[in-house]
């Protein structure tokens, strides 16, 4: 970073994307067009194959080095009672993926995804978004230039995943900040919230959105007020991969949740991104409409961990190896 502001860097990145690769999205829709096969019948395995294409730069696409990377944040709002789980288990879901004993695990061995865990300060709290912002400037912007370091090492298909407790109450607060409208509106039962519990997560996110709404115009101040670690590295990793020409597989609170931010500053963001699977939660359902995104999976997951992102990661794989064998076939 060299400017004197620390997210003037990423404004000059944001208002300069590369664009796809629109002739080798074509290239890849032609082979499937010539294929021996009813016209459209593979549905959207063709798009995504198309769309891997647009964003990779290459036609037919392959994926040879695929990567989950999940960041890990700690956030002070938990201090107001808005989770059923301590801020302890943060590091503990932490410890069970580098164990191989979490869900995302076995999934990553069954479709040869790399996998890489974060641990952004967890014994280190955010600020209690409800009392104060969550990062200063510096800090945000130094998570997300560590985030952007997720595609460092030749990955060619980036599947993004999110730890935290209380980052379903910070996610909520970001779209409230972006959108609009009042806490129980955007806040969903996360893991096991009951009434009474949800209420306070939607008194949390009103009490936030009251202190530092007057931000809101701003997506990268509304990113370090009422965000996250684990959001401000997200958000730098998808940056980064819009750099690097990697496709991006988003999924949970953090993903969808920074996804919206970069949206709100660049709506072009987005062409690289895919929406691995429908949320659960109302409120990133409700978010994921207005990015205009369709999501791949319906499997009624609400787990976390990247788990969404690298199922999907197994169907673009199988995307990618229908169009090359299509094209080979057709060459034959």
């Amino acid at each position: 970073m060299t400017s004197a502001l620390p997210f003037d860097d990423f404004r000059s990145l944001m208002q300069a994307l590369p664009g796809g690769d629109k002739t080798a999205a074509n290239s890849v829709r032609a082979v499937f067009a010539r294929a021996e096969k009813p016209a459209g019948s593979l549905g959207r395995m063709e798009d995504v194959a198309a769309w891997l294409a647009e964003w990779s730069g290459r036609a037919p696409p392959a994926i040879n080095r695929p990567l989950v990377a999940i960041f890990a944040g700690n956030h002070g709002v938990a201090g107001q009672g808005i989770s059923p789980r301590p801020v302890e288990a943060t590091a503990r879901a932490v410890e069970l993926c580098a164990a191989g004993g979490a869900a995302i695990n076995p999934i990553c061995l069954s479709y040869d995804l790399g996998l890489k865990v974060f641990d952004l300060a967890l014994d280190l709290p955010t600020g209690d978004i409800t009392k104060e912002a969550a990062l200063d400037e510096r800090n945000c912007a130094a998570t997300m230039a560590f985030g952007m370091e997720a595609v460092a090492g030749g990955t060619d298909l980036l599947c993004l995943g999110d730890l935290g407790v209380g980052n379903s109450t910070v996610a909520a607060a970001i779209l409230c900040m972006l959108y609009g409208g009042e806490g129980a509106d955007w806040v969903g039962p996360g893991s096991g919230a009951d009434a009474a519990m949800l209420a306070r997560k939607a008194a949390a996110v009103d009490a936030a959105v009251a202190l530092h709404g007057s931000h809101r115009g701003d997506p990268f101040e509304v990113l370090r007020r009422v965000g996250g670690r684990e959001f401000a590295a997200i958000a730098g990793a998808i940056i980064a991969a819009r750099a690097e020409k990697v496709p991006v597989i988003l999924d949970g609170f953090g993903g969808i949740a920074a996804a919206s931010v970069l949206h709100a500053v660049n709506p072009a963001i987005l062409g690289q991104c895919l929406i691995a699977q429908k949320p659960t939660d109302p409120g990133l359902a409700r978010a994921v409409e207005r990015l205009g995104l369709q999501p791949l999976l319906d499997l009624g997951l609400a787990h976390g961990e990247g788990v969404g992102s690298a199922l999907a990661a197994g169907v673009v794989r199988t995307a990618a190896l229908l169009s090359s064998g299509m094209a080979a076939a057709t060459r034959a």
